[in-house]
């Protein structure tokens, strides 16, 4: 039977940093226009949340079903270890979608952006498409490019929006910092994987392009994030303390680099995790500032 511990371990709390920090941003930068409206901001948590657990489920079930989590290396997921039917995981995915929609459509009807209800669509079948169709595009090397759009400008500038009704390019700077960070993420699980994803057939961007020139990409993604607060910082200087996180990242890019034989990528992820999310709160801290 299916515990309240595995269900929650199946959500992959270590990865909901993915939907705060956009969230953070964008309602830092509502905050420095004098528009900062509270309910939007945490229906955009919820919808975020939610969509997030909702991707790891989905994930969970798809790759299960298609057997390339059997020989995993990270972390056990629910279906592939038989914790949990496909089914009930399925289920799971679909309850975690309704609710982002609900969370959604409550949030397009405050703030009258009817537009987005077409975005929030194209969010739920692109988190779906990642693993769960025919042909995934996460299987062909795209997952880290949507992860960049999804968790980056499309969820930053679209909390920003629903608050102040107006997009800078300050804020777009601002949400490619944040997607960055998500796409390092990707990366640390697919670098990871390349035995395994291999052999499943599965061909992830680092796959792809190789584990030597994936680490390489690793290293720039992590960094350029601090390239984007100083831009930012020429017209809001405080955000300059969202730099702090330049050498820990530095550090983490060196681990990467020198390969998972002398830093394992447990470590990397759970370290990338916290600076992530650190980047994502600072960097709202100094637009509020």
């Amino acid at each position: 039977m299916t515990t309240t511990q595995d269900w929650v371990a199946g959500a992959r709390p270590r990865t909901l940093w993915t939907a705060i920090a956009p969230v953070a941003v964008g309602t830092g930068a509502a905050v420095l226009l004098d528009e900062f409206r509270l309910l939007p901001a945490l229906l955009a948590l919820a919808v975020g949340l939610a969509m997030q657990i909702a991707v790891n489920y989905a994930n969970d079930y798809s790759d299960g079903v298609r057997g390339t989590d059997i020989d995993r290396v990270g972390p056990d997921r629910l279906v592939a270890t038989g914790r949990a039917t496909p089914t009930a995981v399925r289920n799971a995915a679909f309850v975690s979608f309704g609710v982002a929609a609900v969370a959604g459509l409550a949030l397009v009807v405050l703030t009258e952006t009817w537009w987005l209800l077409a975005v929030g669509a194209v969010a739920i079948v692109a988190a779906w498409g990642y693993t769960g169709t025919s042909r995934p595009y996460g299987y062909s090397g795209w997952g880290e490019a949507m992860a960049f759009l999804f968790f980056g400008p499309v969820a930053t500038l679209g909390t920003l929006y629903t608050q102040a009704l107006e997009i800078t390019w300050w804020a777009v700077v601002a949400s490619v910092g944040v997607g960055l960070y998500s796409v390092a993420l990707m990366l640390v699980n697919n670098i990871r994987d390349i035995a395994t994803d291999t052999i499943a057939g599965k061909r992830t961007l680092p796959v792809r392009i190789g584990e030597a020139r994936a680490r390489r990409l690793f290293m720039g993604v992590v960094m350029l994030p601090v390239l984007c607060s100083i831009i930012v910082a020429f017209v809001h200087p405080w955000v300059l303390i969202s730099t702090v996180v330049a050498l820990p990242s530095l550090l983490v890019a060196f681990g990467m680099r020198v390969g998972a034989e002398r830093i394992s990528m447990p470590l990397i992820f759970k370290a990338l995790s916290g600076i992530g999310l650190a980047y994502g709160l600072l960097f709202a801290l100094g637009l509020v500032l």
